[in-house]
């Protein structure tokens, strides 16, 4: 190459990085104080981090300009981390002071914290390595409080009594189990009876928009259980995994996680409320390592019980999903023991990726771990590795998630005995954008 020519080529390569820079940075007269302009920039940050990330954007509706100019542009991270940085000065100029409430103060609190997680997410994939709570509180706006393992053995001692006989419990756990697997031909039969059920008790007290719905599919070879997959107009794609077998309870969480009153539904309302009624861009996309997923789990894991509290998902479960997956319907109430003792181990999951990703446990010794003290199988646990390895941290957001919703609605009066108001609290979290630390209920 000439020397001309080189300096030619540097120019270029000078000039289209500039030119991606301006795309993601550009502040037109006013932008600096126009938050519409400013989520313009949120927003086509997302889409360009999503090129470095796959796992990053977990939905997108908006401009369909937006995303391909993103694909086109594939700007590099340390032009996103400059951009990101020059928009979190601009949002922090116009922050709402104090005494200013109401949507536009939850606005600007929520993109100034989805932008922080951005960036935090920026920073590890350039290869800064945070510990468990630091990038939790980093990207999820929250920090899982730690269990000891005297917690989980008094949880096991008791299900050791439920679980009576030779051998390991977490063998035994899987012998039971298995007497309540839905049969894989009546599994679609059984989820979509599910569904239905979730649907018609979230309808009796949500208002849904015209339109909305979802399709089914049955997926193999994630690291997950199911997924939402959100299209936008109303729509979603759930898709449920059928590499390990699935239990008779099983179907009904995810029927409410994935569904009614979960992912479906929260997406389904901040698209009507946020998106079409108020034109908020920014919750047309969903960056997946952002606070905003702390809420959406942690509202559909508990929306299984906001829609089946008390007893009524015994009687569900005896009425119609034992029956249509071909299961002897007196043996529920027993099964329905176990899984309430069986939840009260749910931290034990969250402990061993604290371990796990800290560098306390190898693979192999956490994968013992989790067999002894969650009672998963080998197969479940070695699946739980491998979600450790692609999402990290992301898994507080389940348990920890659900805590911070429950010990919320309650708070605002929605406890179980008044049905009407659980549901109308818990309706205000998951068709509004709050954020993790605005659950925090002081004692």
């Amino acid at each position: 190459m000439t020397a001309r020519r080189l300096v030619f080529a540097l120019i270029l390569i000078a000039a289209v990085a500039g030119a991606t820079y301006v795309w993601l940075s550009a502040r037109p007269r006013g932008a600096r104080s126009d938050m519409n302009a400013l989520v313009e920039r949120y927003v086509r940050l997302v889409l360009a981090l999503g090129q470095h990330d796959p796992d990053y954007v977990d939905a997108y509706y908006g401009p369909a300009e937006w995303r391909t100019e993103a694909q086109h542009a594939k700007v590099p991270l340390a032009e996103i981390d400059a951009a990101a940085t020059d928009l979190a000065g601009d949002l922090k100029a116009i922050t709402p002071p104090p005494a200013e409430v109401g949507l536009p103060r939850l606005r600007h609190a929520f993109v100034s914290r989805q932008l922080d997680a951005l960036r935090a997410r920026v920073a590890m994939l350039q290869g800064v390595r945070m510990r468990f709570d630091e990038e939790s509180q980093a990207l999820y706006d929250a920090v899982s409080p730690i269990h000891a393992d005297g917690e989980f053995l008094a949880i096991l001692a008791q299900l050791e009594q439920r679980l009576p006989g030779t051998g390991p419990l977490f063998d035994r756990y899987e012998a039971f189990r298995a007497r309540f697997v839905v049969p894989s031909p009546r599994l679609d039969a059984t989820f979509r009876a599910a569904i239905d059920g979730c649907r018609a008790r979230t309808l009796e007290h949500v208002q849904l928009p015209q339109g909305e719905r979802f399709s089914v599919e049955y997926v193999t070879g994630k690291s997950w259980s199911a997924y939402n997959w959100y299209k936008g107009d109303y729509r979603s794609v759930i898709q449920v995994n059928t590499d390990l077998p699935i239990q008779a309870d099983t179907v009904i969480t995810l029927a409410c996680h994935e569904g009614y009153p979960g992912h479906h539904v929260n997406n389904v309302l901040l698209e009507k409320n946020f998106v079409r009624d108020r034109r908020w861009r920014e919750l047309s996309v969903y960056p997946l390592f952002s606070p905003q997923s702390l809420i959406a789990e942690g509202t559909a894991d508990f929306g299984v019980r906001v829609a089946f509290p008390g007893p009524e998902r015994v009687e569900f479960a005896k009425s119609v999903i034992f029956p249509t997956a071909g299961l002897d319907p007196s043996t529920a109430p027993v099964y329905y023991e176990v899984v309430e003792l069986m939840r009260k181990l749910s931290y034990a999951t969250v402990e061993a990726a604290r371990r796990y990703l800290d560098g306390e446990m190898d693979a192999a010794a956490t994968i013992a771990w989790l067999q002894t003290h969650a009672l998963q199988s080998r197969e479940r646990a070695a699946q739980q590795i491998k979600f450790f390895d692609q999402y990290r941290s992301y898994v507080i957001n389940y348990t920890t998630g659900e805590d911070l919703v429950e010990r919320w609605v309650e708070a605002q009066g929605g406890t179980e005995s008044d049905t009407e108001r659980r549901w109308t609290v818990f309706e205000t979290a998951i068709s509004s954008p709050m954020l993790p630390s605005a659950l925090t209920v002081r004692k």
